[in-house]
């Protein structure tokens, strides 16, 4: 059996991380997701003030930090019962759906589609405008959408001061509230991103967009000369020629937490998690939705480099203690985090399947779930986002002048327990927290890429991506394409270089 290492460089942000799997000739018949890298953010905030974690958890992520920033905030006002005006809330999300925009515009066509211009491509009949629109750093799509994400996070930036790694939120609101001046500037950052992602990514009004609300419109909608040749016609209609609509498949349950907190309802004693796009568990065999119910949220160590503990462990019960074991069984320093004793699949496909979009819902009961519809849906979220976006700067501006902050007790941080979750751009990010004196006790996190790209737990369960990859045959295994195409259409942390390791020698695809 042959064995060929998928190297996976994350960018230091989810750990360095390495992808093997095992042939049987052409067939993957096992999988190992290795993350090589120890960073111990949890370990760091033990004994340290509450609000340090506001600090500091935005470091995690260089792409996400509003997203930990936001989590971290949540959680404290959850353990204090801290109430939140509207108004923060209002500005706390649009900065959230900003940072998300920029990371699916840049993962889409600076990470994804990049690898259609691979040279086994080169003799497929829509070669020639796959090339002017995606060809790294020079393709007209690319260069469309690395203008945008660069403009549409200048909104984080007008309340952060700065992105990324802003610290602008506060339990209790944010550090300064919008002007009349910023809802002009903001306004205009969301119409030229809205103009950009119209022309060049769509090639249609976002409202059109949006109606579209089963397979059969879609397709109907691609055949139109304008449509195909948008950024969203041509990678469906390439994905879907070398047929990554047949493989990724994974675990077939999604989780999300919901998307973006209603601002009128995040308020004590937050028994739910109310948001504006709703969350569950949604199972792709039979098409059921399950509430999202956080106690069932658990994390095994078996086959990690950690202490170890029987079964799962929630997080307010969990450890993050490393304990290196090589030449074992146990293969990375990443936990697998399960849904009680289920594997899930997080991030835009999951959100979209949880908060019924009818197009996608209608796209996987079609196909099943896959890597074409993975990457499709992150496009589509995009759309939805942006959507909210105008939907909240109407709504902003009727809470200009009322209150942004309502400051806490001196006292209000010093006991008790408390999490949050957000939808980040590749799916649910968790915290949890427990004080003790004024300082933190335990502090866990459970990231998107933790929940994609776990490894097996105590009962032997693959990760999603271990899931996702099995059984998959590959056209040539010198050059295993294809599980690049599965692996990027997952968002890994914005992934920037993939490698292959085939006996002892490194090989680098795409471009």
């Amino acid at each position: 059996m042959a064995r060929v290492t998928l190297d996976i460089d994350l960018n230091r942000v989810e750990g360095d991380l390495e992808f093997q799997v095992d042939l049987d000739g052409n067939r993957v018949v096992d999988a190992r997701c290795i993350g090589t890298l120890f960073r111990g953010f949890e370990q760091l905030l033990i004994g340290r003030a509450p609000k340090d974690g506001l600090v500091i958890t935005p470091r995690v992520c260089g792409i996400c930090g509003t997203a930990h920033l936001y989590t971290a905030a949540l959680a404290l006002e959850r353990l204090a019962g801290l109430p939140v005006t509207p108004h923060a809330t209002l500005v706390r999300n649009l900065c959230l759906m900003a940072e998300n925009v920029q990371s699916d515009l840049r993962q889409s066509f600076l990470f994804f589609t990049p690898d259609f211009v691979h040279p086994r491509y080169a003799g497929q009949p829509l070669s020639a405008d796959i090339e002017a629109a995606f060809a790294p750093l020079k393709g007209s799509v690319v260069r469309s959408a690395l203008s945008a994400s660069r403009k549409v996070v200048e909104l984080v930036a007008l309340f952060g001061g700065q992105w990324p790694h802003s610290s602008y939120m506060l339990p209790g609101g944010i550090t300064r509230g919008a002007t009349a001046r910023d809802l002009i500037d903001c306004q205009d950052i969301v119409d030229q991103v809205i103009e950009i992602y119209e022309r060049d990514v769509i090639g249609d009004s976002l409202d059109n967009w949006l109606a579209l609300a089963g397979g059969d419109a879609f397709f109907a909608w691609l055949e139109k000369p304008a449509h195909a040749a948008s950024a969203v016609g041509l990678l469906t209609r390439f994905a879907r020629a070398i047929g990554l609509q047949h493989i990724g498949a994974g675990a077939r349950h999604f989780l999300s937490a919901g998307s973006w907190h209603d601002p009128q309802r995040w308020q004590p004693p937050y028994t739910d998690t109310p948001t504006l796009l709703a969350g569950g568990i949604y199972h792709a065999d039979g098409g059921r939705l399950d509430p999202f119910a956080p106690e069932h949220i658990n994390e095994h160590v078996r086959h990690s480099w950690y202490r170890p503990y029987p079964g799962g462990r929630h997080p307010f019960e969990g450890e993050t203690v490393p304990d290196y074991q090589p030449d074992t069984d146990r293969y990375t320093w990443a936990k697998a985090p399960r849904y009680g004793e289920q594997v899930v699949e997080t991030g835009p496909l999951a959100d979209l399947l949880t908060g019924g979009d009818a197009l996608i819902r209608d796209l996987q009961a079609r196909e099943g779930p896959n890597a074409w519809l993975r990457q499709f849906a992150r496009l589509r979220r995009t759309s939805l986002t942006l959507h909210f976006m105008k939907a909240h700067l109407a709504d902003l501006r009727r809470e200009v002048g009322t209150p942004h902050y309502l400051p806490p007790a001196a006292d209000a941080l010093d006991e008790g327990e408390g999490y949050g979750f957000v939808q980040a751009a590749r799916g649910t990010l968790g915290h949890w927290l427990q004080v003790s004196g004024g300082r933190i006790s335990r502090y866990q996190i459970v990231t998107p890429t933790s929940w994609n790209a776990s490894p097996r737990d105590s009962a032997g369960r693959h990760g999603h991506w271990e899931q996702s990859v099995i059984g998959l045959e590959l056209a040539d295994p010198a050059d295993p394409i294809e599980i690049g195409h599965i692996v990027r259409s997952h968002d890994p942390c914005l992934v920037c270089t993939v490698h292959f390791v085939q006996r002892g020698e490194r090989h680098r695809y795409g471009v």
